[in-house]
């Protein structure tokens, strides 16, 4: 009995010690895994960084973005609207993490980010192409479109389309050398904007000035400039001051908005997506200058109109 009693206990200690063993093995990864849950939750818990570009539609989507993600998850939003540059100085802050989404329009991305000719393919093609080559070369996303296409459109100061009687954009040719051009950055430096306007029109303007994209219509207004690049989403088209020359040789491509999402925020933040595509669809082109109209013209605030949109389509409560 004596033996089989010290067997029975020396059996008992053993049994312990690797108890206790096993016990201390598994603290340690509990507590790794604590230590990765922590992080996650810690960079889940700061705010997720939204850019627009320096124009009233960025800011309503801005607004619109910010509203909805906060309305859907319990995400913190940090708005930086106006970035001076829009695609050019927001996709290297995007590569360095200075922030994790912004709208952006399909065939700004197809062109002056991944630097291609967008003549000749079909907006369902370049949509899969933007997919692809973003999560290839950026590891970023994009997520939903919001329904309207924000394509270019040429402008000019009514006294100055009366004065040369112009109609379409290629009677600017014979007059363009006593005309002053205006246009954001954006559109002089890209591929498919100035230069291919005046190289497809063969224009060669008196002048050409950078405006910022948000003061173009006020410099049409006092006369600092004639012509400019507007857009199809534009309130002020609706004005008496500017005339809309027709695209008669058919040289602008698709515009759809839509929203460029760094894939690492995408995981870190469940519920992202899902709250972003509560916007897929929701916007047409007319409602686009609608919203576009109350900010610039009856001096509403950006997110007092997005907020009253997103309400009313039932986007959010």
């Amino acid at each position: 009995m004596k033996k089989t009693w010290k067997k029975w206990v020396a059996l008992g200690m053993t049994f312990s010690m690797m108890v206790g063993i096993a016990g201390c093995g598994n603290s340690k990864h509990a507590g790794s895994e604590n230590t990765t849950e922590a992080a996650k939750k810690q960079e889940a818990a700061a705010p997720i960084k939204i850019a627009t570009k320096p124009m009233t539609e960025q800011f309503i989507l801005g607004e619109m973005l910010k509203l909805v993600i906060e309305d859907t998850t319990d995400y913190s939003v940090e708005l930086t609207k106006g970035i001076g540059g829009g695609t050019n100085n927001i996709m290297p802050a995007m590569e360095s993490g200075d922030f994790d989404l912004y709208p952006e329009y399909t065939s700004s991305g197809y062109i002056m980010v991944l630097k291609h000719d967008s003549d000749g393919i079909s907006d369902e093609d370049m949509w899969k192409q933007l997919q692809k080559e973003y999560k290839d070369k950026y590891d970023m996303s994009w997520i939903g479109q919001y329904g309207f296409n924000n394509t270019y459109a040429l402008i000019i100061r009514e006294e100055a389309a009366k004065k040369y009687n112009l109609t379409k954009t290629s009677q600017l040719a014979n007059v363009s050398d006593e005309l002053v051009f205006g246009g954001n950055s954006d559109y002089i430096e890209r591929k498919d904007g100035f230069h291919l306007l005046c190289d497809t029109y063969g224009l060669k303007f008196k002048d050409v000035k950078d405006i910022d994209i948000g003061l173009k219509y006020e410099a049409l207004k006092k006369g600092d400039i004639d012509v400019s690049n507007g857009f199809t989403t534009d309130a002020q088209l609706s004005n008496d001051n500017v005339r809309v020359l027709e695209d008669d040789k058919h040289l602008q491509v698709n515009y759809f908005c839509s929203n460029v999402v760094r894939n690492d925020t995408l995981k870190s933040h469940p519920g992202l997506e899902e709250a972003i595509m509560k916007l897929d669809n929701s916007i047409t082109d007319k409602e686009m200058a609608s919203l576009n109209y109350k900010v610039e013209v009856e001096g509403k605030e950006d997110v007092e109109v997005a907020k009253d949109y997103l309400t009313e389509k039932g986007i959010i409560k």
